[in-house]
């Protein structure tokens, strides 16, 4: 979760002498940065170096990133007018660049641990072309999904097709898995998750996981997890918000987990980490168990105890497997 990042001094090196679009646009960066915690940690796979908002940039949308700010789209998309401005790319032209980070990541990785690729899910990349940037109550997207919900339909399905075209290249560059997140999927009621987000969500995975395992990542979709277990996905990942052992019981036993640590764990000392460590590992019995955080790593996190979290996920979960 957000390997690659501020926490580590060497991404920090090469953060200051770049822009955070050329790095990811930048193969070579892109993979030194996405090795980094595979060195420096020893996670478990590496996550390739890149952002989910290059491909509404890839599709026609203007995207900057605006120091406080974060990411903003100028215009923003808010009607089936503006809609019609958004192209289906031919995404080795316009994002091959991450499938060359892959290809570079895999050769120096050479085989140590599998390459992850991902992307956003439509609806989660909605939020921010729509509302222009980030939000606290995404009126532009919710308000939009009420009052003229077929019109949100064509551009979810828009980003829904070039993010497909997007994650069969992250294969064919050499990703060994992908992941999904759904930031934003949690704003939505079950009954309107499943009339509106879905549907898209669908459309973008259908046929991925017959070459790839596939992971979807939520946010604050606990309570949709009974729409979740119906997924066409390999790992379920959640936030910390749930003990697992309770988001086991609601999806049973067929599909793996992965988290789901709180992120604020990694600032309490060594020896407190360990013990958080344990109890995910225990509350992630009866099924397969991929021991992550809940969410993106914090960038006040200390190097080391990031790498407590790694040691303690490896011990720990080498001892629940005995």
């Amino acid at each position: 979760m957000r390997q690659a990042g501020r926490y580590l001094p060497e991404y920090r090196a090469i953060r200051a002498g770049t822009d955070f679009l050329t790095l990811c646009k930048t193969p070579a960066l892109a993979a030194e940065v996405t090795v980094q915690p595979v060195d420096i940690l020893g996670v478990d796979a590496a996550i390739v170096f890149a952002d989910i908002l290059l491909v509404p940039e890839a599709m026609g949308s203007n995207l900057r990133f605006v120091k406080g700010d974060g990411p903003v789209f100028d215009p923003p998309i808010r009607s089936t007018t503006d809609a019609a401005s958004l192209i289906r790319p031919d995404v080795e032209r316009s994002l091959g660049y991450v499938f060359e980070t892959i290809a570079e990541v895999r050769r120096v990785l050479d085989g140590r641990v599998p390459v992850i690729g991902f992307a956003g899910t439509p609806w989660t990349v909605a939020a921010y072309v729509v509302e222009g940037g980030t939000s606290k109550h995404y009126p532009s997207l919710l308000g939009w999904s009420h009052s003229d919900p077929a019109g949100l339909a064509g551009v979810l399905e828009k980003i829904a097709d070039t993010s497909r075209d997007y994650l069969l290249g992250q294969i064919d560059a050499g990703a060994q898995a992908l992941q999904v997140f759904d930031t934003w999927g949690g704003l939505l009621d079950a009954e309107r998750f499943r009339a509106i987000a879905l549907p898209a969500l669908l459309r973008m995975i259908d046929g991925l996981r017959d070459k790839v395992p596939l992971i979807y990542y939520g946010q604050g979709t606990n309570h949709l997890l009974p729409i979740l277990r119906e997924l066409p996905i390999d790992v379920l990942s959640v936030d910390w918000r749930v003990p697992l052992d309770q988001v086991r019981q609601a999806v049973g036993p067929d599909i793996a987990l992965q988290g789901n640590l709180d992120p604020t764990a990694l600032l309490a000392p060594p020896a407190q980490i360990d013990r958080a460590v344990a109890k995910v590992v225990e509350a992630g019995r009866g099924g397969a168990h991929v021991v992550n955080l809940g969410h993106g790593i914090l960038p006040m996190t200390p190097v080391e105890h990031a790498r407590a979290f790694i040691d303690g996920a490896k011990r720990h979960g080498v001892q629940a497997s005995a």
